[in-house]
């Protein structure tokens, strides 16, 4: 019960952050506003994120936790890369596409300080990047290429220039059917090398 109203408690200063950071941006977006538009201490905030560049990056993670979670069992169990990536790319364009994530760069590309930029950063990319690379690792291999280097390709064709039209509202959030065509553009591509591999030519 306790873990239960903890994480509501999360929720809802997390909510609190966001309609801040839509209506003053992130330097308007002070702890002790958050603190007080959520009801809660401005010693809890500080006790359980360290700092405004903490509960951001938190925020972050939480955004990507379904992406990261999908790609880190993938790589435990050993799920054949391609059948894992047709499954996370949807759920990992859907978030970064998501109203929270566009208002989170948006927000950063505002803020002089740099700050939220480095938070974003660290709490998605940082993250999901290296995921990713695991996952195409074996490809990468067979192929006698750098996985990151794959990975970066492979995101390049999945995002493409969605993500900053998104930014800068010259398109709306994408329906599921849009995701799905993109996704399998960026699919039918990367099928298109690991057939190079011989240990994808059956």
């Amino acid at each position: 019960m306790k873990d239960k109203r903890k994480q509501e408690r999360h929720q809802t200063i997390t909510a609190a952050a966001y309609q801040l950071l839509a209506e003053r941006g992130y330097e308007g977006a002070s702890m002790l506003n958050i603190a007080k538009a959520a009801k809660a201490s401005n010693e809890t905030l500080y006790r359980w994120y360290g700092d405004k560049k903490g509960l951001f990056e938190h925020m972050v993670r939480d955004n990507a936790a379904t992406t990261e979670q999908v790609l880190k069992d993938a790589l435990a169990t050993g799920t054949d890369p391609l059948k894992t990536l047709e499954h996370v790319a949807p759920i990992f364009l859907t978030m970064l596409l998501s109203d929270k994530a566009i208002l989170l760069n948006r927000a950063a590309a505002s803020d002089t300080s740099g700050e939220l930029g480095a938070a974003l950063s660290r709490g998605g990319r940082e993250v999901i990047q290296p995921l990713f690379s695991g996952l195409l690792a074996p490809i990468a291999q067979d192929l006698e290429q750098d996985p990151m280097d794959m990975t970066r390709c492979f995101l390049s064709l999945l995002i493409g220039d969605l993500q900053i039209k998104r930014v800068i509202g010259v398109i709306d959030p994408p329906s599921q059917e849009q995701i799905q065509t993109q996704v399998q553009f960026a699919l039918l591509n990367l099928h298109k090398l690991a057939n190079q591999s011989p240990f994808y030519r059956a």
